[in-house]
């Protein structure tokens, strides 16, 4: 046996023991990961808001505590609105669900020409294996479902401490991070933090204005037909449909569904057809041009972004898939060289034939000459405390 073979079979074995320890670690530490991920964007998105107040001398940590207490203000009174009012229609419907559960049987029995009775609908409701069954698996995931609830209350705990730090910290991480690096890679750090702080804004306000839009739109209908509480379920559409992903739409059109029901039971069929509707428009029309807008992505982009972060991430990645498409695709717009594109004929020869200018010559058919973009210029990383001057991300 060779000398040097007990020391490689030891090195390789140590190395496969190295492996499977450090993919072990990844696997029981991705849920802090996650957590770490969206407070790391979380604080992106408010630190516009704290650097302004930091600018006019006030502490960065004042500055950032005063934006989340005045999250968590909003956030608790539009849940104890919502809450107030779901609880008086939810004791309406308890009183009045005999009415309800005639009216319902009568319209059944005179469509479909049957004989069913409100006692024999309780009877078979009551009496029933699924029905026994829910409640017993109800009754024994009692503490499981507990453990779920306060494990979410940990997370957004967690959440909510990380992006504090980020973003109170937020010129002394730069330092650090940049301490490490030589000049030039200090100036391609600086780049992306800003580049990603813009277009986390710019995602922020893409869906601030498609929950605006989303809520006029369903305060519109529920006013119409005359559901009660319209205001403040417009709000709640608007808002849980945009900013909670995959779930958020049947979250946000089940409330307004529930109380139409109370009304109306064909009240209920007409909100459900509506938001299956305004979900299609949005998805494939309103999203992907405001997103393209305010992100300044592809709307196929946006689009195939969101489906890959889902993929890979669930929920999380849904929520940050577009921010990060976008900060990656203009940090790397800065590096990329462009040349002028060759003419194409059958663009030239389809530009004739509707009149416009050829291709090339700056008319309509000008798919773009621009010039090969310069290398960006290196920023020396400067010594900043509150009122650290912030530099153009571009």
């Amino acid at each position: 046996m060779p000398r040097w073979l007990p020391r490689a079979m030891v090195l390789a074995l140590a190395l496969v023991a190295c492996f499977q320890l450090a993919t072990w670690g990844f696997h029981q530490l991705i849920g802090l990961l996650l957590n770490v991920l969206i407070a790391f964007f979380l604080a992106l998105a408010i630190e516009p808001a704290v650097d302004w107040m930091a600018g006019r001398g006030m502490r960065r940590g004042l500055a950032t505590g005063l934006v989340f207490l005045g999250i968590v203000v909003a956030t608790v009174g539009f849940f104890a609105l919502l809450g107030s009012m779901l609880a008086g229609q939810i004791a309406t419907m308890v009183e009045e669900f005999p009415q309800y559960l005639d009216s319902v049987i009568s319209w059944i029995n005179s469509t479909f020409h049957t004989h069913l009775s409100r006692v024999q609908v309780q009877n078979n409701l009551l009496n029933s294996d699924w029905l026994q069954k829910y409640v017993q698996d109800s009754a024994n995931n009692v503490l499981a479902v507990s453990a779920q609830v306060l494990g979410g209350l940990f997370n957004l705990l967690t959440i909510a401490l990380f992006s504090f730090y980020f973003a109170a910290d937020g010129p002394r991480l730069r330092r650090a991070l940049c301490s490490v690096l030589p000049p030039r890679r200090q100036a391609e750090v600086l780049r992306a933090w800003e580049i990603a702080v813009a277009k986390t804004g710019g995602y922020l306000y893409s869906r601030g204005l498609m929950a605006l839009i989303s809520g006029i739109a369903h305060y519109v209908l529920l006013e119409i037909l005359g559901v009660p509480y319209a205001p403040a379920l417009g709000m709640w559409v608007g808002l849980i449909s945009q900013f909670i992903p995959t779930i958020g739409t049947y979250m946000a059109g089940a409330l307004p569904i529930l109380i139409a029901f109370t009304v109306d039971p064909w009240y209920a069929l007409w909100v459900f057809g509506f938001v299956v509707v305004y979900q299609q428009f949005e998805n494939y029309l309103l999203q992907p041009r405001i997103t393209a807008k305010t992100v300044d992505i592809h709307p196929a982009v946006a689009f195939g972004s969101v489906i890959a972060g889902t993929a890979l991430m669930g929920a999380v990645g849904a929520l940050i898939a577009i921010p990060a498409t976008a900060t990656l695709q203009a940090f790397l717009g800065a590096y990329v060289k462009r040349y002028e594109v060759t003419p194409d004929p059958r663009v030239r020869r389809w530009s004739r034939r509707r009149g416009a200018a050829p291709e090339g010559t700056g008319g309509a058919g000008d798919v773009g000459t621009a010039a090969p973009v310069p290398d960006p210029i290196p920023v020396p990383v400067r010594e900043g405390g509150p009122g650290e001057a912030r530099r153009d991300a571009e």
